[in-house]
């Protein structure tokens, strides 16, 4: 159930966290040269005076940037830029909701993030040491990041008003200038951000520009029939228009366009649950199905043509169940992350045959899991955020292997004291945010990750996360 920022402050400052996690810089020469050594987030402490610095080696791209004050919840936006773009520099868009000190501050953010640089890297030379190599050559190493784009990301914002702190936003798949948002004041309320997202793609980098003027914007429709606020919301990636919205008392009730800007909400909700609705995800193939999740430790599965109780309910967790998510590469597979930082993946087939669905379940997280969300380019791999203050990225494919691993201590010299009871399919840990409370892969941008915290945004390319795009088909 961690959700709200607590008495949260305003970033005053712009990059700092870049600065702290050691991005762009090094002390290696001022360091001794020590044999390399990994550090556990949970396991290994900190001693006094000792500072974390990033690697910045382990991230083809690696940005932070904050809106003003903390974002519970943001979503990435559908663009017209390309549908795989593999070079630099990137481009995004996201809409984000504001957790402001007062009610009256807060806004919706709609902004672009362009000059977004980086740089691919190898994942393992082909021979270290060699005077060819990437490491050892200045002018293609100098060559390969001015191909890559260089300086820092031009952010520019847009800002609506919005009464209240913003639970949780999602933009439509199909339509991504329409935006739902979940308020404190318990309210659903949808938007048409067209003539923001049109201004900001037609505009340079004019960094000022509605940076600081907030805007007052009617929404296209305000609900208020929930009995108390929620956070659970998700339009059907099958069904234009088509809406799930699920709050704290444990109703959930659906909408259905009846035409581009206008809906018709059921007043009679669907109830399955016993306690709050935390998050909702419809069915990447059936239109009708969607599926729920609750601080009741169940996940409920409903076909809306089948009345308003579940076609399947599931004990999940012996905690709350925090997030879910529908893998859209593999439909059968749905993940899950608990209060207790465990997180699971089941296979929907083995509940029609009434056996245990669970097909992998994770206790590496010892704090609540935040977010939980499939890569939409790799069917196994699954990305995940915790109140322990780690992203980590996971691929179910992986086992280990002994043979490779030894392979790669050869051929980069050096011994890696690997621990040896990290989970194979653990890929990738990020840290250096404070509070993580939401992520999302980007879907036009393979590999790329976006996560918000108390301290702001990070964009993030970790150089290990390979996808079976090639390089060349970039847009």
């Amino acid at each position: 159930m961690v959700r709200s920022l607590k008495n949260p402050k305003k970033a005053k400052r712009k990059n700092k966290q870049g600065a702290k996690k050691g991005e762009g810089s090094s002390s290696s020469e001022t360091v001794p040269s020590l044999p390399a050594k990994v550090w556990q987030p949970g396991v290994d402490k900190l001693e006094e005076g000792e500072e974390l610095q990033c690697d910045a080696s382990a991230y083809n791209s690696l940005h932070a940037f904050h809106i003003g004050w903390p974002c519970l919840s943001f979503d990435v936006l559908r663009d017209s830029l390309g549908l795989v773009r593999t070079e630099f520099p990137h481009t995004v868009y996201c809409v984000a909701g504001t957790q402001a000190e007062k009610s009256s501050w807060n806004s919706i953010g709609i902004f672009k993030l362009s000059n977004i640089s980086g740089k691919r890297r190898e994942l393992m030379p082909d021979k270290t040491g060699d005077e060819n190599s990437d490491m050892g050559s200045d002018s293609d190493s100098d060559e390969e990041e001015e191909e890559a784009g260089s300086g820092t990301p031009v952010l520019q914002l847009r800002k609506v008003f919005h009464e209240g702190c913003v639970n949780r936003i999602r933009a439509m798949t199909q339509n991504p200038h329409i935006v739902a948002s979940w308020g404190d004041t318990g309210h659903v309320q949808v938007w048409n951000f067209s003539s923001h997202l049109n201004a900001l793609a037609e505009s340079e980098n004019d960094l000022s520009h509605g940076a600081s003027a907030v805007s007052n914007q009617a929404p296209l429709v305000k609900f208020g029939g929930h009995k108390d606020e929620g956070y659970a919301i998700d339009w059907s990636p099958l069904v234009p228009g088509r809406l799930v919205s699920g709050d704290c008392k444990n109703c959930i009730h659906l909408w259905e366009p009846t035409s581009g800007t206008t809906w018709n909400i059921d007043a009679n909700p669907f109830i399955g649950h016993t306690a709050s609705v935390e998050d909702l995800q419809w069915s990447p193939t059936e239109p009708s199905v969607f599926a729920s999740c609750s601080v009741d430790g169940n996940i409920c599965i409903w076909d809306i043509r089948s009345g308003k109780s579940p076609a399947a309910t599931i004990k999940a967790h012996k905690a709350d169940v925090n997030v879910i998510s529908w893998n859209r590469l593999a439909s059968c597979m749905l993940a899950s992350g608990s209060d207790d930082g465990t997180f699971s993946i089941r296979d929907l087939r083995l509940l029609e045959k009434g056996e245990d669905a669970v097909v992998a379940h994770f206790e590496y997280h010892k704090h609540p899991i935040t977010s939980i969300e499939w890569s939409p380019h790799e069917a196994s791999t699954v990305a995940v955020s915790s109140s322990d203050n780690q992203l980590t990225i996971w691929d179910l494919s992986l086992e280990r292997d002994e043979e490779e691993e030894a392979e790669f201590k050869a051929k980069m010299k050096e011994q890696v004291n690997a621990p040896t009871d990290l989970p194979p399919q653990l890929l990738f840990v990020h840290q250096g945010q404070k509070d993580l409370k939401e992520l999302h892969w980007h879907s036009q941008i393979p590999g790329m990750v976006v996560s918000t915290a108390a301290d702001g945004f990070n964009i993030l390319m970790p150089s290990n996360i390979e996808n079976a795009i090639p390089g060349n088909d970039a847009s």
